[in-house]
C-alpha cells in the first residue's frame, strides 16, 4: 500500500484506482466510493458491490485510505468532487458534515430500516456498527498467568509495565476512545480532558510500549510478543484470529464505545442520482449480508440475516451496546485541534 500512496500523488484519483488493483473494464457509468483500504477494500469489490454493478450497469471503483485520507481528499476537491460516496468513522463524518461535504440521504426502503441511532443528522447513516474496548495477546496472558483484563484502567496496571500499545489520540479513533473512556473514569467529560491530560503520564504513560499511528502494526506486535494490551474493535479482533493471531477482545466493564462506519453522499459530485443509489443499496439486508458474512461487519439495518457463523458476532454486539458510551463528537471536533496540539507536546513526545 505505501507504493500506492506513492502513485496516488503522482497520477491523481484514477491512477489511485487502478494501482490499487481494480483492473476492470469500465461500464456505461463509473462511481468513485471512498474507504478504508485492505481487508474492507477486497470485502466490498469482490463481495458486495458486483450486485450494485451488475443491476445498474455501474463500475464502482475504491478509493482506499483511512477516514482522514479521505476526508482531506474530498475536502481538497469540494467543488468539483471526483469521488460520489465515502465512508468514514463516524467522528470524522461529523467533521465532513460540518464542512458541507455531504448530501441529504434521500429516502428509501432500506434507509427507513436503519435505526435511528445509527443516523448522523439527515446526512449519513451507519453501514456497519461497532464499539471500541480492549484486547489482549491471550498467548502473553497464558504464559505470565494473567487473567482476561476487565476495565479501561487495566492500561494502567504496572505489570503492563511498557507492553501496552496504544493507538496515537490525533490519527486514530481507537486511540481517541481509550483517552476518552480514561478520561471519563477519571471524572472528565468530552468538555472537560484535563483529567486525563494530568493523570496520563504517571498512570498510563509508562506502561506504553510505543503509541503507534493506526492499528495496523498490531498484528506484528503480538506476534512478536511485545504488545499485550491494546484499544481495538471486536470485528478487528476477529478478523486478526481468522488470520492465527493470538488475539481475544474483553469488554471493558465501564462500557465499550460507540465506533460506527458511516457513509454519506458527496456533496456536488457528478452523478448524484447513481450515487444516491449506491448509498441505499449499501444499506440493504443484501449488502450487509454479504459484508456481515465475508468481513465480519456488523450491519446497521437489522432486517438483515444471520447465519451460524455470525449469529453470534451480531448477538454479541447487540450485548456490548446496551452499555456502549455514546461520545459528544459535536464538542469533540471543536475541541480536537487543541487537544491534537496538547497530546504532542505533552504525551507522546
Amino acid at each position: 500500500m505505501r507504493n500506492v500512496t506513492k502513485r496516488t500523488a503522482l497520477t491523481g484519483l484514477l491512477g489511485l484506482a487502478i494501482a490499487a488493483g481494480s483492473g476492470a473494464t469500465f461500464a456505461a457509468e463509473t462511481l468513485y466510493l471512498g474507504m478504508n483500504g485492505g481487508t474492507m477494500e477486497r470485502l466490498y469489490a469482490d463481495k458486495v458491490l458486483p450486485a450494485f454493478e451488475k443491476a445498474n450497469d455501474v463500475k464502482v471503483v475504491i478509493v482506499p485510505g483511512t477516514s482522514a485520507d479521505i476526508l482531506a481528499k474530498v475536502q481538497a476537491a469540494k467543488d468539483k468532487p471526483q469521488m460520489h460516496v465515502m465512508f468514514l468513522d463516524d467522528g470524522v463524518m461529523y467533521r465532513a458534515i460540518s464542512m458541507g461535504l455531504c448530501s441529504p440521504l434521500e429516502k428509501s426502503e432500506s434507509l427507513s430500516q436503519i435505526p435511528e441511532k445509527a443516523l448522523i443528522k439527515d446526512q449519513a447513516a451507519a453501514v456497519s456498527i461497532g464499539v471500541t474496548g480492549l484486547a489482549y495477546n491471550t498467548r502473553m496472558f497464558k504464559e505470565e498467568g494473567w487473567e482476561a483484563p476487565t476495565s479501561w484502567m487495566d492500561m494502567a496496571d504496572p505489570k503492563f509495565e511498557e507492553k501496552l500499545v496504544f493507538q496515537s489520540m490525533p490519527s486514530s479513533s481507537f486511540g481517541l476512545h481509550g483517552f476518552l473512556a480514561y478520561n471519563r473514569i477519571k471524572g472528565g467529560t468530552e468538555a472537560d480532558v484535563e483529567p486525563a491530560f494530568k493523570a496520563w503520564p504517571d498512570e498510563v504513560g509508562p506502561n506504553v510500549l510505543e503509541y503507534i499511528p493506526s492499528s495496523a502494526k498490531i498484528s506484528e506486535m503480538v506476534q512478536t510478543n511485545e504488545a499485550a494490551l491494546f484499544p481495538l474493535t471486536p470485528t478487528q479482533v476477529t478478523a486478526l484470529k481468522m488470520r492465527g493471531v493470538p488475539v481475544e477482545y474483553a469488554q471493558p466493564k465501564e462500557g465499550a464505545v460507540v465506533l460506527n462506519v458511516a457513509e454519506c453522499v458527496i456533496a456536488n459530485n457528478s452523478n448524484s442520482a447513481l450515487a444516491q443509489k449506491l448509498a441505499a443499496f449499501l444499506l440493504t439486508p443484501e449488502a450487509q449480508a454479504a459484508a456481515l458474512e465475508f468481513g465480519d461487519q456488523i450491519p446497521s439495518n437489522p432486517n438483515t440475516p444471520t447465519t451460524d457463523k455470525t449469529r453470534g458476532q451480531v448477538e454479541a454486539m447487540a450485548e456490548y451496546q446496551k452499555t456502549a458510551l455514546v461520545i459528544d463528537w459535536d464538542q469533540i471536533n471543536q475541541a480536537r485541534p487543541e487537544w491534537n496540539s496538547r497530546w504532542n507536546r505533552t504525551i507522546e513526545r
